[in-house]
């Protein structure tokens, strides 16, 4: 993501990871008592990027341990998530509304939100490239598009 790499470019320290990955970190450190080192480990970074948040529901135990990484870094480091699910579906992917609602509430806090409609970039670079269809016709109504939300947290 530039954001990340211009954040770099800037001193800053910057974790890049899929949620799948970062789930699949929390959920091996939980089993082998090193949830709290893997913790402290990932509120380090001054921004933390999470890409993919929503393609794949968590279960609650996941959900749960994304919400004490999201209190750990709360206010201490900044945070961008990307997710092709508008806020109200956040209930479905954690599979609990009121965790939904108090990691949104965390998240939402002294952030910025980024709503990106269209095709992607890399469905673009196959039109180009001859390998799909031409694209379809511009909808009347903007919501039939695509769309990612980027939510840029500033947590410190």
């Amino acid at each position: 993501m530039a954001l990340g790499v211009k954040a770099v470019e800037a001193g800053y320290s910057v974790l890049f990871l899929t949620l799948e990955t970062l789930m699949t970190r929390l959920a091996r450190a939980k089993h082998e008592n090193r949830l709290e080192r893997i913790l402290q480990q990932l509120a380090y970074p001054k921004l933390l990027i999470l890409d993919e948040l929503g393609y794949l529901p968590l279960s609650r135990e996941d959900a749960s341990l994304f919400f004490r990484l999201l209190v750990r870094r709360y206010e201490r480091g900044s945070l961008i998530v990307t997710s092709n699910k508008s806020f109200g579906d956040w209930g479905e992917i954690f599979n609990d509304h009121v965790l939904a609602a108090a990691i949104l509430d965390r998240l939402l806090h002294q952030s910025t939100t980024l709503n990106i409609k269209g095709e992607s970039y890399r469905l673009k670079e196959k039109r180009r490239a001859g390998l799909l269809g031409r694209a379809p016709a511009v909808p009347s109504e903007p919501r039939a598009l695509p769309s990612e939300e980027v939510l840029l947290s500033d947590l410190a």
